[in-house]
């Protein structure tokens, strides 16, 4: 059997999650980590590359006779590493430039759907401050309360609103005050939508399309959805919002019109795709695109695949994903995030993690690192999300007290996590008070 090295560009949980499930195919040499984190380097090999220098990543994937790159963040994808590297004739997962720009700019998406029929909320784009304002405390933009911002921000890019005055803040903040640098000097007005949010990520070449279970990531800090937009706090896969009449509509509506609009477009889509969905009273609607795996849905999905991942990958960057035999498993999962106290606002760093031993010898439960460090003495928290547990079960209850089970074996000083991941699905509160016990 040949097998074969590969290099996963990030450093983030979700290039965790995908070293871990890339380093059980059997076809898997070596994993080579840029840049990497404490987790991942007990599982593959950490390389200080410089991933924004395109020639020297061309340069590494020569001398170590790379046979696939994963690019995990979306910023190099919006920078154009996929083309560069393919036109050196290396196999990437990634979309090109172009394509990446589906996340790159909220403005690029929405007029992406809109021409190619992908239902969506209504819009409106602008690039100056003042219009935006005035257009906001009009009587038609009374209905316009989600704000984003056009660039990439982190995920933290969007402010759902109750009032037009909160919208005119968020105007101000993001295109005068600049706290998202150049990704607000452009923003988009979008009409409310109320409904159960749904994310589900695909393996695609632009041909054909291999969905991961649907999952529900949880973006608010703290329980009850309260507190501000962060990275993502926890997920839960499959969830029972994504029935099979939302599934056929999605393929129907969804699916089928973005591979004919790549197509359309001549965008180069070989790579992850993620759709952000809201299931509302009038259909399903599409809330954005991202262009790479999401985080932490990555940690939820990816141990629910039963295929080998890593013929997957190869089979999207060679073009012939309909080629692919795509197993699920049956289980459900649930990943809880551990997080430095004080995000997603200022936080410290450097606070020694006790019980990730501990926490990995439970059955069913699986630790995937993001802000973390190695260290002479062991492992610190160095991020705002510093460690994601997933928990898997047969069913949805007994993969959320799993992760719970695994989250309460780490310490570290001013660690937060949510205490209600999955609740909304569960809908048992006495699970829930057992978890807060």
């Amino acid at each position: 059997m040949t097998k074969h090295n590969v290099l996963i560009i990030g450093s983030g949980g979700r290039e965790h999650a995908l070293t871990w499930a890339v380093s059980k195919s059997p076809h898997v040499d070596k994993i080579f980590c840029a840049p990497g984190n404490a987790g991942m380097d007990l599982i593959a090999s950490l390389v200080a590359l410089d991933i924004n220098n395109q020639e020297t990543v061309h340069r590494f994937i020569e001398e170590n006779k790379i046979k696939l790159t994963i690019i995990g963040p979306e910023a190099p994808l919006v920078e154009g590493l996929a083309d560069f590297l393919r036109s050196k004739n290396h196999l990437v997962v990634g979309p090109n430039r172009a394509a990446a720009q589906l996340e790159g700019s909220k403005i690029f998406a929405k007029n992406f759907m809109a021409k190619h029929g992908i239902p969506t909320a209504p819009f409106r784009t602008f690039d100056d401050p003042a219009k935006a304002k005035e257009f906001a405390r009009s009587t038609e933009g009374a209905r316009f309360l989600v704000l984003k911002a056009d660039g990439l921000a982190a995920g933290k890019g969007v402010i759902v609103a109750s009032t037009p005055d909160e919208i005119v803040d968020g105007i101000e903040q993001m295109m005068e005050k600049k706290v998202f640098g150049s990704a607000g000097e452009r923003i988009l007005l979008e009409e409310k939508m109320n409904g159960p949010e749904i994310s589900v990520l695909a393996l695609t070449d632009g041909e054909t399309v291999l969905p991961f279970p649907a999952s529900q990531d949880h973006k608010r800090v703290f329980d009850a959805d309260k507190g501000p937009n962060t990275g993502g706090m926890g997920a839960y896969a499959p969830t029972p919002f994504y029935d099979d009449a939302i599934r056929k509509e999605v393929e129907k509506n969804v699916i089928q019109n973005f591979l004919a609009g790549l197509k359309a477009d001549g965008l180069d889509y070989r790579g992850i795709i993620y759709f952000g969905l809201m299931a509302t009273f009038q259909g399903v609607r599409v809330l954005e695109f991202n262009v790479r795996m999401g985080d932490p849905e990555t940690q939820v999905v990816l141990p629910l695949v039963q295929s080998d991942i890593f013929e997957a990958f190869l089979a999207v960057a060679e073009g012939r994903l309909k080629e692919v035999q795509f197993d699920l498993k049956k289980d459900a999962a649930c990943t809880i995030v551990l997080a430095s106290g004080g995000y997603p606002g200022d936080f410290k760093k450097g606070f020694p993690i006790s019980g990730l031993e501990n926490a990995n010898k439970l059955k069913n439960v699986v630790v995937f690192h993001a802000g973390t460090k190695k260290i002479d003495d062991g492992i610190v928290t160095s991020g705002g999300r510093v460690l994601a547990v997933t928990g898997l079960g047969k069913t949805l209850e007994k993969a959320v007290l799993q992760a719970y089970q695994g989250v309460k074996k780490i310490e570290f000083q001013n660690a937060h996590y949510r205490r209600d991941i999955a609740a909304r699905a569960l809908n048992n509160p006495a699970i829930y008070e057992k978890i807060r016990a």
